[in-house]
């Protein structure tokens, strides 16, 4: 019985630790607002309910969070599931207008929905959104430049619905987040001939995070973050750093488009971003509330 009152008073003090580490942390970013990128590749159901609990509790603690989410994985599935074959180029999928109605379908209503709902059930107050609701997000249609060798100019490349953010609107969103409300936000634009366009998640969150003036943003990915040439973590960059990085190819890929949408939201004033695996249980969490951190913090400096 003695051993059993011990272990638990164990328990009790190491909980106890928890929380007071996460003190500091919950006083600083009381009242400021963190846009959260959470990646489609990262959505497994353990994980899209840690996210779910770990955004509910922010809030609760005076944290304002806004989240965008991606969806690519999702809508390759369900293309496929109809037949339809991807086509890509430059990492981006080709959008025709049969495919832009699948991106609408897996992402303003499957995916957003989702989120919603399991925010809901632990007590949130999540509201979804896409770029189209109250005309939040202005799309730019997206050429790709390619050289060839027959032509003396780069040769353009027309992706269908596929654009990039020419503004964002966010009094919608202000509202809800004064409102106490959670909003959910599916990377889905519209242009001024009244289409539908696809964005990168990626560009959408670091502009909303310049737009709101943002005190972080945390992209939530499958990976643990930028990595050195010999797999091991870094943190604490610079965007000196980064450039450094990306000029001796140790950033490389698909990790070159993420981390320039990182530069740009420094650059536009947000204070930091984290890239995170948001596999990881708790990551968001683990990353904001803890001394150590699991991910990648980037400074603006």
């Amino acid at each position: 019985m003695k051993k059993q009152e011990s272990l638990q008073q164990q328990t009790a003090q190491e909980i106890a630790h928890v929380l007071t580490e996460a003190l500091p942390y919950i006083q600083r970013f009381t009242g400021k607002t963190m846009v959260v990128k959470f990646g489609g590749n990262a959505m497994t159901d353990e994980a899209t309910t840690s996210f779910a609990r770990d955004i509910v509790l922010l809030k609760l603690v005076g944290i304002n969070p806004v989240i965008v989410h991606g969806g690519g994985p999702q809508i390759g599935d369900l293309l496929k599931r109809l037949g339809k074959t991807s086509e890509f180029i430059q990492g981006m999928r080709v959008t025709d207008a049969e495919t832009m109605d699948v991106v609408e379908m897996v992402l303003g209503g499957q995916v957003n929905k989702e989120i919603v709902n399991l925010i809901n059930r632990h007590g949130g107050r999540a509201v979804g959104l896409t770029g189209k609701d109250g005309d939040l997000i202005r799309a730019r249609k997206i050429f790709l430049k390619q050289n060839s060798p027959e032509a003396n100019a780069p040769e353009l490349i027309d992706l269908g619905h596929v654009g990039e953010v020419e503004s964002i609107d966010a009094s919608v969103v202000d509202m809800l987040v004064h409102g106490d409300f959670i909003p959910v936000i599916a990377p889905i634009g519209v242009g001024e001939d009244g289409r539908s366009y696809n964005i990168n998640a990626d560009l959408v969150a670091g502009k909303m995070a310049e737009v709101l003036k943002a005190e972080k943003l945390i992209l939530l990915t499958n990976a643990p973050g930028i990595l050195d040439k010999d797999g091991e973590l870094l943190t604490g960059l610079s965007l000196a750093e980064l450039d450094a990085l990306i000029a001796d190819g140790t950033i490389h890929g698909g990790m070159i488009p993420k981390t320039q949408c990182v530069m740009d939201a420094l650059k536009g004033g947000v204070s930091s971003v984290h890239i995170i695996d948001g596999r990881v249980e708790h990551a968001v969490l683990l990353e904001l509330l803890t001394d150590q951190g699991i991910g990648t913090l980037l400074l603006r400096r």
